[in-house]
């Protein structure tokens, strides 16, 4: 991990050496508290403090060109504790985000720690390769990946991404397996526009590592897998969008070395009072030995709904449910904006099985009802600006 660090400032060094031109610095940070109470779990209370301090760095070469650099850390301390009995405390410290990019006109290109997401759905996500994102987390917090991403931008909307990734092990989105950490993976995705709306395809490959499993599956050091990825969104008066992933591991996992993730989507903006917003997804899984064989099937729906109740308020609430073993997820969120910070109370119960929607917080493993309540502070620091 440092190693990595230091090579990627190296490379931000020899680019502010080598430029010369209108340069720009920022320096901000978020800072969140968390508080969450779930009696049926033990310990029953949990609490953190976390704060993302980001600074970054612009260098204009002219009016097509830049590069700019970005270095983010994640400070975590958390505490879980059973009232009148134990308490233990943790501190986590590690990059968030380092990366550096240059772009022009119609390309860019990013080096190092950073966020790779895409795709149409909202909450069910089969094209959630590369980040963890759970839509319960009002702060959308997710680890990134190490790699290099490319995109060209066409004129008539056209964009062709290529990746290529290195150094990363832990499993993303739906994912059961870990990566073989020093496997290179590489991929592409072209997005193409379409009448009313988009449409793209992806590819990823990868080389999975399974010996981490307990399940009784076969042992691999190194899976070779392939992904292949479909989306499209248009706008017809409601929202309409689907995700699709098929994937497919080259030797023998069980059920699970052919699989097909399919999510349909819908939302649509209702005229009540301040404009009541509804999603509502749908997500087929099935795997088997083949491309199409069916050995076990999946269904999940879940639903949300937003309505702000002013100008400083809003709330939400979503549903998700497991079809298979009946399982529910129901989460309310109260958002107040207050001058400086913002405040978020929730009201929830997640089932025994967790796994309804990708978990991207630890905090959303407490089982049954509980309550949380979130304070984030988010602020600019140092601000500078040099013309050279």
């Amino acid at each position: 991990m440092i190693r990595k660090t230091t090579i990627l400032f190296t490379v931000f060094c020899l680019l502010i050496s080598y430029c010369s031109a209108q340069t720009k610095f920022d320096f901000d940070g978020q800072a969140s508290w968390l508080l969450n109470y779930s009696p049926q779990n033990n310990p029953s209370l949990f609490t953190g403090i976390r704060y993302l301090p980001k600074a970054t760095l612009e260098i204009q070469q002219d009016s097509t060109q830049k590069f700019d650099f970005e270095c983010s850390l994640n400070l975590n301390l958390s505490s879980f504790a059973q009232p009148f009995d134990s308490l233990t405390g943790n501190f986590e410290l590690s990059p968030y985000r380092i990366w550096t990019r240059y772009s022009a006109k119609q390309f860019e290109v990013r080096v190092g720690l950073q966020k790779i997401d895409f795709g149409s759905a909202t909450l069910l996500r089969p094209l959630q390769w590369f980040n963890q994102i759970d839509p319960r987390d009002p702060l959308q917090i997710t680890n990134g990946v190490y790699g290099v991403l490319s995109r060209y931008y066409f004129l008539n909307n056209t964009n062709i991404w290529v990746w290529g990734l290195l150094g990363n092990k832990k499993p993303r989105g739906y994912d059961f397996v870990e990566s073989n950490q020093w496997s290179p993976e590489v991929g592409t995705r072209i997005q193409l526009p379409v009448p009313k709306g988009e449409l793209a395809l992806s590819y990823h490959f990868r080389t999975a590592d399974t010996r981490a499993l307990q399940s009784g599956l076969p042992s691999y050091k190194k899976l070779p897998e392939n992904r292949l990825g479909l989306d499209g969104k248009w706008d017809l008066g409601i929202g309409l969008w689907f995700e699709y992933t098929y994937l497919n591991r080259m030797e023998d996992l069980g059920p699970f070395t052919s699989s097909n993730i399919l999510t349909i989507g819908t939302d649509y903006t209702f005229p009540l009072g301040s404009g009541l917003n509804v999603v509502g997804e749908h997500m087929i899984f099935t795997g088997g030995h083949g491309a199409f064989e069916v050995e076990f099937a999946s269904h999940i729906s879940a639903v949300m709904f937003n309505y702000p109740v002013g100008f400083f308020d809003r709330i939400s609430l979503l549903w998700s449910h497991s079809w298979d073993n009946q399982s529910s997820t129901v989460f309310l969120n109260y958002q107040h904006q207050f001058k400086h910070i913002t405040s978020y109370f929730m009201v929830y119960y997640n089932p025994k099985n967790t796994d309804v929607l990708p978990v991207g917080d630890q905090t959303n493993n407490f089982e049954g009802p509980g309550v949380r309540v979130i304070l984030v502070y988010n602020h600019s620091g140092i601000k500078r600006k040099k013309n050279e």
